[in-house]
């Protein structure tokens, strides 16, 4: 038997790179591809409306429009009320668009290409998380200074305001997840932006986030009361404002985390399958 023979029945033996090596790399993976996608998104005017100039509009028509036909019983008035929601809203509307990237980035074949390429596997949806990450809180931001400067304040505290933004960030990471599996599952750009808003537009608006509970019919109250963007936006509105924190505290950390652990895994696997 030749030489030849034997190296190309013979396995090829590549030697496994040190943990910490490994790590480095994928680290540095998900960074480039989050760059990747936060330029993706300042370069594209469509992206930026629904994730920071839709946003606006809904705090000012909301305000200016609506606010003083519903009655609210809070300190500061309609204002104060609106802002914890708006904020939560916003955050999960800023889902739509990693629904919409994957579901682009499948349809030309980019992810086909990454997995080609020598790169961490998990880069993909890691790099899109962190970039929705940093999206969501330039997005959240940018709605708190507006808001300050239609009248909200904060009326407990420096710490509590800091929590409210960061789990009002968080909410919307956790919806982001679910617009992930969406866009993987589907595929098709076109139908992700439909499906995207048959979902969250139920969601957002059947919820304490625009006007109390109690002024909706019996049976609404039940649906509104107990879904996870009422529970969180009074957990974010009584950080916010003053009020019982305990109660909300461990709902939204329950539907968080119920949400991540169901969501997560159904999107990695979408991403095996769609790749």
């Amino acid at each position: 038997m030749s030489s030849l023979e034997i190296s190309i029945s013979e396995p090829l033996h590549i030697p496994s790179q040190p943990i910490g090596k490994r790590i480095k790399l994928g680290v540095s993976d998900v960074l480039a591809l989050t760059h990747r996608d936060l330029l993706v998104w300042l370069r594209n005017p469509a992206f930026i409306f629904f994730t920071i100039i839709q946003p606006v509009m809904f705090v000012l028509l909301f305000r200016y429009v609506f606010g003083g036909a519903i009655p609210v019983r809070v300190p500061g008035g309609y204002v104060n009320f609106l802002m914890p929601g708006i904020i939560a809203q916003s955050a999960a509307f800023a889902s739509f668009g990693t629904a919409i990237s994957l579901a682009r980035q499948l349809q030309k074949g980019v992810i086909d290409r990454y997995r080609a390429m020598p790169m961490a596997r998990s880069a993909v949806l890691l790099g899109r998380l962190v970039a929705d990450t940093i999206r969501l809180t330039v997005t959240v931001l940018v709605i708190l200074g507006v808001g300050y400067a239609i009248g909200f304040r904060f009326a407990n505290g420096i710490l509590a305001a800091v929590v409210m933004l960061v789990l009002g960030i968080a909410f919307g990471v956790v919806i982001c997840t679910v617009s992930a599996y969406v866009g993987l599952a589907i595929k098709d750009e076109e139908s992700v932006g439909s499906f995207g808003l048959i979902w969250l537009f139920p969601l957002t608006f059947v919820s304490a986030a625009f006007v109390p509970v109690q002024s909706m019919p019996g049976w609404l109250q039940a649906f509104a009361n107990n879904q996870p963007v009422t529970v969180v936006i009074n957990e974010m509105r009584a950080l916010a404002l003053g009020g019982p924190l305990a109660l909300h505290a461990w709902q939204s950390v329950v539907w968080l985390l119920g949400i991540v652990a169901v969501f997560v895994p159904l999107a990695v696997r979408a991403y095996k399958k769609a790749a």
